[in-house]
């Protein structure tokens, strides 16, 4: 075989592999089993700890879960030999406590039931002491300083808020139980501590508005989250001949296809077989593991599709949106597929975001951002929405570092994601009705009015009272605000804690106006509300805007208002050491100055190093991959035109020409990149950042320019790399 014909080998191959791709996924009897019989089939819920442990046992458990009691420890051993038996008869032979590192993955240390006697036989044994408390090392993971490589200890403590869970295996099963990860000295290193954390502290302030307003049952107030999750889908063959996507998870080079997402034809349209067969064993496993999963969709983009779950406690629902990525990717693997979860895996085409709709609410109360049809005489409800503006309001930085990475960093402001502008959208009905608030009492609110289309045979439907803006990045949306900027590959932990923290810390305002206005009679209670909603959309109205979010005019309008427009991780991050941010965290007791230094530090390193990898990747894959093909064009079309002018025949030198004008500017792209990639290693990680941002990503985008356009004129047979074209419409 020819050096030119081998160039493009692994690509060819990649492309003949989808073409025949066969599924060797094994068909799954899905009218055997209903759905409700799956659902939390691989879960210690409730039903089964009832049916399972001592009625005394049961109760002080969901108490514990139900109301936030403390959690009595004593009756450990029960629980852990009922669970050991549960999982022993589902096929386990180790449980795993489950983790969530400041990674932002999923981390897990498993250890084994079987305990030898010493005479050659062995038992079963899990004990109280063991399912509370694992003890794996506390200096691996990221921590920012809080703990150095020989100070080791770090502990995993039993999360009794969050079921325990099987997780299968065609080989086994393993009991999964859900932990929180903190140091020797008690400090979080992980997501799900600060989010036990600020959910309490939300509790403790909404229970004094509810006081207020005559709630005294004290049931447990829980903030409630359904997080979205988009992402894509291509086949592995193309996923494995392509270093970018492999290491980096997107695509560093790649011109545009002939066709994008511009005809829409994709957003919703029929889903392709096999990614619905993927689809449906993805959904059946997190059905088995209590995921309330409720919708699929086609995405706008080529190649991406979304998964969205119902509300539950934003704690479950961060632990669950963890498995949903594991099961995602797991399963796609069955089926010959790569899940790409990356914010922005292909350039020119929409990124993929995980909004988190957030809510808060309790058993007697139930959802407590429900306006209802008459919003303006719901006062209860506009003392906590007015919060959550509040917040928003004084926390636009915050808000927008807890999204902040080097992968949203190119999604967020493009046509698919909101601006990094902070701003709320409140729709037609709450914006009236808070227009009256700031010059007065409210009297009436926008009703919904019947929809009709002018078709017989369609029902008339209840038209909502606003339209929904998919361009703002905290936006209201009937009975919750949707933070839209979350990007696809995060935890939800981040956001959720900093949504729970300020928006405690604003309500904790509200009760203390309200309090103080009304000195304990509950007449002065309507005088007060009014003067306190009149306050906030008076100070705070500026956040408000229902527009659209990528106009040019918004940006040039919210500069007028003084919004923050931190547009990249290195603009964002410092937020974190702001005074106020430091205080506020501090005073609720969801981190520390030392936990929150601790994440700044990490969260600059983690760009950094991204940044550093997609760099060494571009340029490895511009030298041994593009430079190879496209010199090899440049000595095709120079042997042609040294033929042509043997035989007397005067050929045109147009492309050779500009093969070889792209060639030079790549490499000196290359030579570029790599003196940026040198001058990297400032002593300041916030300086680092800085630096990469300003200067090697730049030089690698350079790099891609150059490359992109080699992609275009060099001979389809010789381009080794699989393209967009190929990635994202042969299936």
């Amino acid at each position: 075989m020819s050096t030119s014909s081998t160039s493009g080998s692994a690509r060819q191959a990649a492309i003949s592999a989808v073409i025949n791709h066969e599924s060797s996924a094994e068909a799954l009897d899905y009218s055997g089993t209903s759905i409700q019989d799956l659902f939390n089939a691989n879960v210690f819920c409730k039903p089964t700890m009832k049916a399972r442990l001592p009625k005394s046992i049961y109760k002080s458990l969901v108490k514990t879960i139900d109301a936030g009691e403390k959690l009595d420890a004593s009756i450990a051993d029960v629980v852990a030999s009922a669970m050991k038996d549960w999982a022993l008869e589902k096929g386990a032979t180790h449980y795993a406590h489950v983790f969530y590192p400041l990674t932002g993955a999923t981390a897990e240390k498993h250890d084994s039931f079987l305990s030898p006697n010493g005479d050659g036989t062995a038992v079963t044994e899990f004990s109280g002491a063991q399912l509370i408390q694992g003890e794996p090392d506390g200096s691996s993971f990221p921590t920012g300083g809080i703990r150095q490589t020989f100070e080791a200890r770090g502990y995993t403590i039993w999360d009794v808020t969050s079921p325990a869970y099987i997780l299968e295996n065609e080989n086994g099963t393993t009991l999964c139980i859900p932990t929180a990860f903190v140091s020797w000295t008690g400090e979080a290193l992980d997501k799900k501590t600060p989010v036990l954390r600020s959910m309490q502290a939300l509790n403790t302030q909404a229970q004094r508005i509810l006081t207020l307003f005559g709630q005294t049952d004290g049931a447990n107030v829980a903030s409630t989250a359904g997080p979205e999750q988009e992402y894509f889908l291509i086949d592995q063959n193309f996923y494995y001949a392509r270093p970018d996507l492999l290491n980096a998870g997107r695509t560093l080079f790649g011109a545009p296809a002939p066709k994008g997402q511009e005809f829409d034809d994709h957003y919703f349209g029929a889903i392709p077989d096999r990614v619905l067969s993927c689809m449906l064993e993805a959904e059946r496993e997190m059905i088995k593991l209590g995921i309330p999963v409720k919708t699929r969709h086609n995405e706008v983009a080529p190649g991406q599709y979304e998964i969205a779950p119902v509300f539950e406690s934003a704690n479950i629902a961060t632990d669950h949106q963890q498995l949903v990525m594991i099961m995602l990717r797991k399963v796609a693997a069955k089926h010959g597929l790569a899940c790409l979860t990356h914010e922005k895996p292909f350039a020119g085409l929409n990124g993929s975001g995980k909004h988190v709709n957030w809510s808060l609410g309790s058993s007697s109360q139930g959802n407590m951002l429900d306006p209802g049809d008459t919003p303006h005489k719901n006062a209860q409800f506009l003392v906590f929405c007015a919060a959550v503006i509040r917040a928003v309001y004084n926390h636009q930085g915050l808000l927008r570092s807890v999204v902040a990475s080097a992968g949203n960093d190119h999604r967020l402001g493009a046509n698919e994601a909101p601006p990094a502008i902070i701003s709320i959208f409140l729709g037609d009905q709450l914006t009236d009705v808070f227009n009256q608030i700031k010059t007065g009492a409210a009297d009436s609110s926008i009703a919904k009015e019947p929809l009709t289309v002018g078709v017989d045979v369609l029902p008339p439907l209840p038209m909502d009272a606003g339209d929904r803006n998919r361009t703002s990045p905290f936006a209201f949306t009937g009975n919750r605000f949707e933070f839209r900027a979350v990007g696809s590959n995060q935890s939800i932990a981040g956001p959720l804690v900093a949504m729970n923290t300020i928006i405690a810390e604003s309500i904790d305002y509200c009760a203390t106006q309200l309090e103080a206005a009304t000195s304990g009679d509950s007449s002065k209670l309507n005088g007060a509300i009014q003067s306190l909603l009149s306050e906030i959309i008076n100070e705070c109205e500026t956040i408000i805007f229902n527009g659209d979010g990528y106009s040019d005019e918004w940006h040039a309008e919210a500069e007028k208002r003084g919004l923050l427009n931190l547009k990249t991780t290195a603009d964002a991050l410092p937020a974190l050491a702001d005074p106020k941010v430091i205080a506020l965290f501090s005073k609720y007791n969801v981190l520390s100055e030392r936990e929150l230094e601790s994440r700044l530090e990490t969260y600059l390193e983690q760009y950094c190093m991204t940044v550093n990898v997609e760099a060494n990747i571009t340029i490895e894959m511009a030298k041994t991959m593009i430079y190879p093909a496209a010199s090899r064009y440049q000595g095709d079309l120079a042997s042609t035109a040294a033929n042509l002018k043997a035989a007397g025949i005067e050929g045109d030198s147009t492309v050779l020409n500009e093969v070889t004008s792209l060639i030079k500017t790549l490499l000196d792209s290359i030579t570029a990149l790599e003196t940026a990639t040198a001058g990297c290693g400032a002593d300041c990680m916030q300086d680092e950042t800085r630096y990469c941002c300003d200067n090697v990503l730049p030089a690698m985008l350079a790099v891609r320019e150059a490359a992109d356009a080699l992609e275009a004129v060099v001979a389809d047979d010789l381009w080794p790399l699989p393209t967009y074209q190929e990635m994202l419409f042969i299936k």
